[in-house]
């Protein structure tokens, strides 16, 4: 008897996940449609794809219903984050870029927190621009801590329950998180708002703002580049995690 209920409840298992793989496919497309503009260019967006799929079949194959997570939100962080292993392990950055950010690091390493771009241009002598650019390229390459881009979806609460303390935590680190893109001067608030809480592509904010996707991409980088570095300052490292 035994048996017979453990394989009923394998089957289960299997028929759950499938329904979730089916049932959350175009969530791939999505990922992918939010990060073009972004991309170097000549990237295989089939290979994107069926990297963003295994992220998919992995977020059902561990998703436990039964703890305190919607699957969409699940399953988004990790595809995202095959897309962009995806990325890094395809799209070697040119010479000049890596040059780039080891002045960025070099000049992150002595600057007073939290960090600006408008610091890190006067301190290597790039233009805010330049190191806008700098960083949405090593965004897609390996990285290390201090470049990690937090997003503002990546304060998702966690996937299981926690400890009131747990909880209060997360709310201080939500509290915090609104009060920094509240700062934000209004183009780049106004950028942040239409990207992440209304959903739109960096091609619909363009047509919005009737600015170029380079520029709205510009715009974004520097954006979630401060509010992550905000974040730490307010916080602590631990506080905040790479939205990629």
């Amino acid at each position: 008897m035994t048996n017979r209920i453990h394989a009923y409840q394998q089957q289960a298992d299997r028929r759950r996940r499938d329904e979730l793989i089916l049932g959350h496919l175009p969530l791939v497309k999505h990922v992918i449609g939010r990060l073009i503009g972004e991309l170097p260019a000549g990237v295989d967006v089939e290979n994107l794809e069926a990297a963003g799929v295994l992220g998919l079949v992995e977020s059902a194959t561990k998703f436990d219903p039964t703890r305190n997570a919607k699957f969409q939100t699940f399953a988004y962080l990790r595809i995202r984050g095959a897309v962009v292993d995806e990325l890094r392990r395809n799209s070697p950055l040119p010479q000049h870029v890596h040059v780039r950010v080891a002045a960025i690091r070099r000049a992150h390493r002595t600057l007073p927190a939290p960090v600006t771009v408008e610091a890190l241009a006067e301190a290597t002598g790039l233009t805010p621009d330049e190191v806008s650019d700098t960083l949405a390229a090593e965004r897609f390459a390996k990285t290390t801590s201090w470049e990690q881009v937090a997003e503002p979806g990546g304060l998702e609460p966690a996937s299981t329950a926690g400890s009131p303390h747990d909880d209060i935590e997360r709310w201080e680190a939500t509290k915090q998180l609104a009060d920094a893109i509240e700062a934000l001067p209004e183009n780049e608030r106004l950028v942040v708002t239409l990207y992440y809480r209304e959903d739109l592509r960096l091609k619909e904010i363009s047509e919005v703002l009737k600015l170029s996707i380079s520029r709205i991409s510009r715009i974004l980088t520097k954006a979630t580049f401060e509010l992550g570095e905000a974040l730490r300052s307010r916080l602590g490292p631990q506080a905040v995690r790479e939205g990629c």
